[in-house]
């Protein structure tokens, strides 16, 4: 049998601003050619269908699509919740989807109960772990031991309990989405950390043939058993690095057989370029990036005016801003009440001014802010006399 492992696919998630819904549609719904060209008979998806809990119309709209696609293409789906899905909602209709080859395996309550298929080989038993909030997951689960170790210790003894039941044969694969210890993280993972503590050990997994992890962003290999897919697509400047793929997992008679990587196609590059303003819209060598997402850091002394807007103009993707002056930012050297100390309203918004920008402000700029600040005291003189006329009357 050959399983396709896949996992963190945030159908509906944003990248800066962004709407990413086309790209994602055009990578997720290309694993259906994937599909048919390597034999597939599933396709996993450990977690995080959606990037949010309520997803909008268009994201369910464009993961239907894909579904479809996949389906059509010839392979059963099994899918389980991540942290950033609901998994109610996501489980609704999962009796009648899985009668069309569609398994949501979200409930707690199901999780040692297998999607059995079956190969020349015999059956695959195939268990869906949802994402395990600790708290609720342990009462769900009856056991003492809280935090994420405990809680997916006891879904894997259940997963375990009823394999063994099963005897001799029976292949084994879970989907689970959790930070197993020796995984490496990105900036995009929202954190599952409760009380300061989110990993598991890898020893948590053991038993079975494979193990398909999702949440962790970056393809990675903690055993031959035990990987995370990663995200289809970048989805934050720290993935720039990343090779996007899906492992193609083979299981014969014995159990595992294989794992290959499967690369996917990139829509749009990530880079990053440091340079002042001048520089970045004038040097042809950046050419080259013009099409990607660019995240800037600007290193002029003073910040310039309507930085990004400047930079679209040449690179319209340019998604991303920081200004790290050249040597570093000046250290404040005053505390706020000596800094105010004496001081005019007026003053002191010019030297805010100047901290945030590292020059001081235009004459026209100070002549506003003096303009605002009088309309301010006029208001609040207005008010006062509305109040004690109100008072006298």
């Amino acid at each position: 049998m050959r399983v396709l492992h896949t996992s963190d696919w945030h159908v509906g998630r944003m990248f800066h601003g962004r709407d990413l819904l086309a790209d994602q549609e055009a990578v997720l719904g290309g694993l259906a050619d994937l599909v048919t060209d390597e034999r597939v008979d599933v396709v996993v998806v450990s977690g995080d269908l959606y990037d949010r809990a309520v997803p909008s119309g268009e994201a369910v709209a464009a993961c239907t699509r894909i579904l479809d696609r996949i389906r059509s293409a010839g392979a059963e789906l099994v899918i389980t919740p991540g942290n950033h899905d609901s998994a109610p909602r996501l489980g609704a209709f999962a009796g009648f989807a899985a009668a069309g080859g569609l398994h949501l395996r979200t409930r707690v309550a199901e999780l040692g109960r297998p999607v059995l298929l079956a190969d020349a080989d015999g059956p695959v038993a195939l268990y869906g772990i949802p994402y395990l909030e600790p708290e609720p997951s342990r009462h769900a689960l009856e056991v003492e031991a809280g935090g994420h170790a405990g809680v997916l210790t006891a879904a894997m003894d259940r997963v375990r309990a009823d394999l063994a039941a099963r005897g001799e044969g029976t292949r084994s694969v879970v989907l689970a989405h959790a930070f197993v210890t020796g995984g490496s993280p990105s900036a995009s993972e929202r954190t599952i950390a409760v009380g300061g503590v989110e990993q598991v050990p890898s020893a948590v997994f053991d038993g079975v043939d494979y193990v398909a992890l999702g949440h962790l962003h970056g393809p990675q290999r903690l055993a031959e058993h035990l990987r995370y897919s990663g995200s289809p697509l970048a989805y934050s400047f720290s993935e720039a690095r990343h090779r996007k793929s899906v492992w193609l997992v083979e299981l014969d008679a014995g159990g595992l057989a294989g794992v290959e990587r499967r690369e996917l196609p990139v829509p749009r590059a990530l880079s990053t370029l440091r340079g002042t303003l001048a520089d970045l819209l004038a040097d042809p060598a950046h050419e080259a990036v013009r099409e990607h997402y660019l995240s800037v850091e600007l290193t002029d002394h003073v910040r310039p005016t309507d930085a990004l807007r400047r930079l679209q103009e040449r690179f319209r993707h340019a998604v991303h801003l920081d200004w790290r002056p050249a040597g570093g930012p000046l250290a404040a050297s005053l505390t706020y009440t000596t800094a105010t100390r004496s001081r005019s309203d007026h003053d002191v918004a010019c030297q805010f001014v100047e901290d945030c920008r590292g020059a001081e402000p235009s004459a026209g700029e100070s002549a506003l802010l003096r303009e605002a600040l009088a309309a301010v005291a006029n208001e609040e003189r207005a008010e006062l006399a509305r109040q004690r006329a109100n008072r006298a009357a």
